[in-house]
């Protein structure tokens, strides 16, 4: 029913939670497949949880939240003079996260020229701060995660197919909220719960009519948009 924070009695589920659990103890890298809110992030965690390197940290990062010209420099860092503005030298994520796991997400909007760089260190566990020729070490595990078509982006010339298979040693594809209708009503009783004992609210019941209601709806934004439509209905109005 549960692995970690992700909650689930669906066979859909129950697939992703056995997927995980045969990810104990390996240190493969691992690729997340899935629409938007579906719970990628969620399922990066329980990963780390499981793994040999639970002990140590689990940075995320949302690459397509970093501004591209400073990408390459925040992940493998730079040296003093790289580029305009470089006043002084600075450690990338690879080099600083040593030892540890580093999930990245929207990993398929990375740029050409970054996935060079990531697939070297995949290959080789080696990295090259911007504006050095000094190849540097790295031991990190990459959990990644796209909701990109990634055959599409390859056709496309968007995304490198070698880079892709490094990717995908293991590929777990995260069902959509329309899959796992069995918990819709479970994941709305807990975020309700969750909700009323924030804001100090009555719980929401749900009768048989709108459960049914919230099973058949289509969810396009899945477990986030569920949730936010829990919270529209279960949090103070503005005027209180």
């Amino acid at each position: 029913l549960r692995k970690g924070k992700i909650l689930g009695k669906s066979p859909a589920m129950q697939d992703l939670f056995n997927s995980i659990g045969k990810l104990s103890h390996s240190d493969s890298t691992v690729l997340l497949v899935g629409e938007s809110g579906t719970g990628k992030e969620l399922v990066s965690q329980a990963i780390f949880e499981h793994s040999d390197r639970s002990n140590k940290k689990l940075i995320s990062l949302n690459v397509a939240d970093i501004p591209v010209e400073l990408l390459e420099s925040e992940l493998f860092g730079h040296e003093k003079g790289a580029f305009t503005g470089a006043t002084q030298s600075r450690n990338g994520y690879f080099e600083v996260a040593d030892g540890v796991t580093i999930f990245l997400d929207e990993v398929g909007e990375l740029p050409l020229s970054t996935q060079v760089r990531l697939l070297r260190i995949l290959e080789s566990g080696e990295f090259i701060r911007v504006g050095s020729s000094k190849a540097q070490k790295t031991d990190v595990r990459i959990v990644a995660a796209t909701n990109v078509n990634m055959n599409e982006a390859i056709s496309k010339g968007k995304f490198r197919e070698d880079l892709y298979y490094r990717l995908s040693t293991v590929e777990i594809n995260i069902p959509p909220l329309r899959r796992r209708k069995d918990d819709i009503v479970l994941l709305f009783r807990k975020f309700a719960s969750d909700f009323a004992k924030k804001y100090n609210m009555p719980t929401i019941r749900l009768d048989e009519k709108a459960q049914n209601l919230l099973k058949n709806y289509v969810w396009n934004g899945n477990i986030r948009q569920l949730k936010n439509i829990c919270l529209l209905y279960t949090s103070p109005s503005p005027r209180d």
